[in-house]
């Protein structure tokens, strides 16, 4: 078992380096390399140089060979590599006295450092949106982040006066290193079910300034891809309302799953009840019992295809077998599942599970080896991770100028 080891690389998805290959990239830039005579591998051209160093799966160990390789894993022209990004609260501060201040930050698997993102609009401001509040001291208030389409969506939380403190969402692109606001939600609310599949995201059921049944029933969808096309009609589109208003007693993970949405009702060892939102026919059913029984904790599907969870009071992983109906435990390295006890929130991506414990811990699942492997992710000193999310690198335009 690997412990405390935040140097371990999320492998980025091969994709990535035949990506590069199907688009050779223009004729080499000084900003790259320092010197325009210089080449990154000596008697190549600099172009065809990237579509090589591109196929190294990790870019840890492009970055250690010298400076100009290291300036080009965080250009335009190399493939993003996978890294993680986080939303924090301050932990130093007294939950029962005062409102912990939201912060987000990356992990950079190359460099092993957290990165602050820059800052985002003014509109919603981060610092009215609610974690802890003085009459809840034992519990903390969500705030609900997705990613989709290669960005990290923040869509919902709660303000001082417990209503909705985001009327849009704010959009960061990573390899921009920017933000944007969204266009208005149709019905802004919080305590709500947030997802995304298919790059869209959607957001259902939840309360507004006060209780609605139209709103604790109500589905939108925001299509990412149609913003990546300069389309005019990024906005906010209704769709079929929900059959009851059972889902807007808290905040809910809707996972993306084979070009469906996954949720159900509530968190935690209680009975549940769960819902199936098919995003190609705009169409809600019932998940199946044996679906539901697996749901023991927070679960994401890898690449929306395999279904995994994370039972938060024993530690262990399932996975999903749609086609019995049934989950098996995943065999993990000696002593992980006590790792993962008290896991409140995990994403899934190339062969990895980052799960967020209450206790304040980042734990990362390697679900491909066996036994899976688990490490810790060394969490920035004073700071208390709610949700991670594994996007491309951050770009930094700043280091290939030096």
């Amino acid at each position: 078992m690997k412990n405390n080891n935040s140097k371990k690389n999320l492998k980025p998805p091969c994709s990535m380096a035949t990506a590069a290959a199907e688009s050779p990239p223009a004729k080499r830039r000084k900003t790259i390399t320092g010197n325009e005579d210089s080449a990154l591998i000596e008697g190549l051209p600099d172009h065809i140089s990237e579509i090589c160093l591109s196929l190294v799966r990790r870019p840890s160990l492009l970055s250690a060979v010298c400076t100009r390789w290291r300036r080009l894993l965080y250009s335009p022209e190399f493939p993003p590599f996978p890294s993680l990004y986080a939303l924090f609260v301050d932990s130093t501060l007294d939950p029962g006295r005062v409102n912990p201040s939201v912060r987000f930050m990356c992990f950079d698997p190359v460099s092993s450092k957290w990165d602050p993102l820059p800052p985002p609009p003014p509109d919603p401001p981060l610092h009215r949106i609610l974690y802890r509040h003085p009459s809840f001291i034992s519990f903390n208030l969500p705030i609900q982040c997705v990613s989709a389409a290669g960005k990290l969506i923040l869509i919902a939380g709660s303000n001082q006066q417990l209503s909705p403190a985001i009327s849009h969402p704010l959009i960061f692109d990573p390899v921009s290193s920017s933000w944007s606001s969204g266009p208005q939600i149709g019905s802004p609310r919080r305590w709500c079910a947030t997802g995304a599949c298919d790059g869209a995201i959607y957001i259902a059921s939840g309360i507004s300034s006060q209780f609605s049944s139209s709103v604790a029933k109500a589905t939108e969808k925001l299509d990412l891809t149609d913003q990546n096309r300069n389309n005019r009609r990024f906005n906010w589109e209704k769709l079929r309302d929900m059959r009851d208003l059972r889902f807007s007693r808290e905040a809910i993970d809707a996972v993306g799953y084979k070009r469906k949405l996954l949720m159900v009702n509530v968190k935690g060892d209680a009975i549940k009840e769960g819902a199936i939102y098919n995003v190609v026919r705009d169409e809600w059913e019932a998940m199946p019992e044996e679906m539901v029984a697996g749901w023991r904790g927070p679960v994401a599907a890898m690449e929306e295809e395999i279904l995994y969870s994370v039972d938060e009071r024993r530690g262990t992983v399932r996975k999903y077998d749609e086609e019995t109906r049934e989950w098996s435990e995943v065999v993990v390295a000696e002593g992980g599942e006590e790792l993962l006890k008290g896991a409140t929130q995990v994403t899934a991506v190339s062969g990895k599970l980052c799960v967020v414990t209450v206790d304040g811990k980042i734990v990362v699942v390697d679900i491909v080896a066996e036994p899976a492997m688990i490490w810790n992710v060394e969490v920035p000193q004073g700071l208390e991770p709610v949700s991670v999310h594994v996007l491309p690198r951050m770009s930094k335009p700043d280091f290939l100028l030096m």
